[in-house]
This record gives structure tokens, sequence and C-alpha cells, in this order.
């Protein structure tokens, strides 16, 4: 009977550790938040396509609702938490930016910028917000794609920020959007393969400094986690054994499924938005995580049904040019972080 007691009282001790845990640690979520332009002609980029003379009419309503959406999304990813930081890519400026976290929901939470201009010639960059109440930024970069002649590349560059979480641990994030495949697979392919590389050299930069940093990369990479650029030039591979603090592993690589994905090419789920971090983040000591806890977000209200294709389809701002009031061609991604 003692022993029953002693068994029971146990149960409910590790019970409550376990949930103690899961419901006092925090999010880092990478969206693409898919053309968040402003409404108004910018003259020194490629912008007209989003003002109301453009060819999609875009307007500061129209803008508005995306802004709403955006916060509606950032708000349900993570339960009842919001996450400690948001990394975003496509992103006009920093005005969209400032209304997404000023005048929505999200107003109520303590979120600061950090963004500057991209090279792009759209206009669109990648951008951190951070919950100031927990995260204290040391410092942060940007570090541009340099073609052949040393020249900057007109692509968005990689963010590169420090700081402590929670008081407890230094956490490093790199925020990507590589280039696209717009111009063909094959033709593309180098410059994908070239931001990896120099992603690689910016992470090693941080191991010289700190052994066992704990890393987290995220972003669009336009490629799958099976891609050579991911694969071969960034060296992040799957978990196969214990951790190692200096090795990259993608934790996206688990994703893999039928009908899983973070955007949808006809009838093709692709995984190009991926979480990646060091091994040492799998460690569990100080701020932590664990291999099953980078997940795909996958609400309902993201998505509606393909009559083309079958099965699901996400539920965007525009089919072709016709308004349809929905949010991105990308699902956000999430990892979450424990404390110990």
């Amino acid at each position: 009977m003692m022993r029953n007691k002693l068994i029971f009282i146990l149960f409910i001790f590790l019970y409550f550790e376990l949930h103690a845990q899961n419901d006092n640690g925090f999010s880092v979520i990478f969206y693409n938040a898919e053309n968040l332009f402003d409404w108004k002609d910018d003259p020194n980029t490629e912008d007209d396509e989003f003002t109301p003379d453009g060819e999609r009419h875009w307007t500061y309503n129209r803008l508005e609702q995306r802004i709403n959406n955006t916060a509606k999304v950032l708000i349900n990813a993570n339960g009842w938490d919001t996450p400690a930081l948001v990394g975003l890519c496509e992103v006009e400026n920093r005005e969209v930016l400032e209304r997404l976290i000023n005048q929505t929901p999200l107003k109520t939470i303590s979120y600061k910028i950090i963004h500057k201009e991209s090279p792009d010639p759209r206009g669109i960059d990648v951008a951190l917000l951070y919950n100031s109440d927990v995260f204290y930024p040391i410092g942060y970069d940007y570090f541009p794609l340099r073609n052949d002649d040393g020249s900057i590349r007109r692509t968005r560059e990689i963010l590169y920020v420090s700081g402590i979480l929670a008081g407890l641990d230094t956490l490093h994030v790199f925020v990507n959007h590589w280039p696209s495949r717009y111009s063909g697979l094959l033709e593309t392919r180098p410059w994908r393969n070239k931001a990896a590389t120099l992603l690689r050299e910016k992470v090693d930069s941080v191991f010289t400094v700190q052994q066992n940093a704990k890393i987290v990369i995220m972003g669009d990479f336009n490629d799958q986690p099976e891609d050579e650029s991911i694969l071969q030039h960034l060296n992040a591979g799957e978990l196969t054994g214990p951790p190692k603090p200096r090795k990259l592993y993608n934790l996206s690589l688990g994703w893999a499924a039928p009908d899983v994905g973070t955007l949808k090419y006809q009838s093709q789920w692709n995984t190009f938005d991926q979480i990646i971090v060091s091994g040492a983040l799998l460690y569990d000591n100080g701020i932590y995580s664990r291999t099953d806890w980078a997940t795909i977000i996958d609400n309902d209200f993201l998505f509606e049904t393909d009559e083309r294709y079958g099965g699901r389809k996400l539920n965007r701002t525009y089919v072709g040019y016709t308004y349809n009031g929905g949010f991105s061609d990308h699902l956000p991604v999430k990892l979450k972080l424990g404390t110990r």
C-alpha cells in the first residue's frame, strides 16, 4: 500500500515537472509573410505591383487586413503564449513591421524590431521581432551575398542576432531568405550554395568565439532539407547519435511525409522553410530544445480546399491576381525552447 502511494506521488511529481517545463518554455517562429508591402510607391524599389494603381490594386484597407491576418498567425502560433522571437521575410520596410506590433493585438506584447533595408530590387527584407521582456539583444549584423567580383548581389542578406534569453543563456539566431528558384532550379542553385557557404562561415565564426554556442538557424531557404546547399555546403544533417556541440542538425528532416510541407506548388508540397540548430542546443542545460520540438504550424484557418489538385492548399492573399483576403503562400515553422 505504501509502495503504491509512493509510486502515485512520484507520478504526480513527474507529471507536474514535465508540464512545468513545457509551459514555462519559449518559442521561436519563422514566417515568410509573402509580399507584406505598404500601399505606397517607393521610387527606389520595384514595388509598383503593390500600389493602388498597380496590377494587384493594393490599398490601405487591404494592407490593414493583411497586417491583422499576420498578427493572427503569430498569436495562434504557440497556444496562449506569443513567441519570444519571430523571424520574418518578405516584409517591405520598417513601417509595416511597426504597424504589425503597434496596431494589432500584438501591441500588448513588448515586441521590438531589428531590421534594415536590403539590396533586393523589390525591396523585400528579413527582420526579427523580439519580446524585450524575455530577450536582450547583445548585437546584430547583416551579411550580404556577394558576386564573384566582390560587389554586393541584389538579394536578401542574412540577419544575425545574438542575445540573452530569459537571463539564462546566450542564443545566436540567423534569419535567412535565400535566392529564389524563379529563374530556374539549375540556373539559381549556385547562388543558394553561395548563401549556404556564407552562412557556414558565419556560424564557424561564432563557434570560434564560443565553442558551445547555442544557435538557431531559420528561414526560407528555397531548397529542400536534402538539397546540396543544406546538406553539403551548410553541412546540416540529421541527428543520428549523441549531439556534437559544434555540428548543425536540421530538425526539419523529420517532417518528411506525403502531403507535408510549408508550401504547395500544384499538387506537390515542399519544405523550404526550415529550422536548424547547433548540437549544444540539444543538451538539457540552460536553454535547450529537442529534435521533435521543431514543427510546422498548420492551423486550419491557413488552408482552403484545393479544388484543382485535391486535398488542401494555402489560404493566400491572392490567387493569381485575384484578391482572396487570406494569408501567405508559406506556413510558419516553430521551435520550442525549454529551460533548466
